[in-house]
């Protein structure tokens, strides 16, 4: 018993972890290609470099990942919750979103960066949850009991 929860949080963390990426890939992209062009804030997007990508990416997958493994345990049994699955998607996404707090010295002056970031978490973390929704009402993904 012990053993499959484990075989479907791992499969759960695997799925929630592409489908962040997924995800996060295509806002970086319209990171790149739309707002880095309108908007002077966002100028240094299209010199992050390929290291610096992949290991966003790998960052972005790591989140993804431990938030499916948790998504599965905080809905339980409980899946018609709107209000947990809601409630783990902002916690998530305002936890990853607000981190650079933590590190600007000025948060007047990447105030809107700082917003960006934060609905970028919440909707990647929106995928990820949907996702996860598919495949447990697919019987993809065993819910944890």
């Amino acid at each position: 018993m012990l053993e499959t929860q484990r075989i479907e949080s791992l499969k759960t963390g695997i799925l929630a972890g592409f489908a962040f990426a997924v995800a996060y890939g295509m806002t970086v992209l319209i990171n790149v290609f739309i707002l880095a062009p309108q908007w002077e804030i966002f100028a240094f997007l299209p010199k992050i470099g390929l290291v610096n990508l992949l290991v966003k990416g790998t960052f972005a997958y790591l989140s993804g990942f431990l938030f499916g493994v948790t998504y599965r345990y905080i809905i339980g049994s409980d899946d018609r919750n709107a209000f947990l699955k809601d409630g783990a998607v902002l916690a998530f996404g305002l936890v990853r979103g607000l981190a650079i707090a933590e590190i600007s010295d000025n948060l007047r002056e990447s105030f809107y960066l700082l917003v960006c970031l934060g609905i970028e978490s919440i909707f990647c973390f929106a995928v990820a949850r949907f996702t996860l929704d598919l495949a447990l009402d697919r019987n993809w993904i065993e819910k944890f009991h």
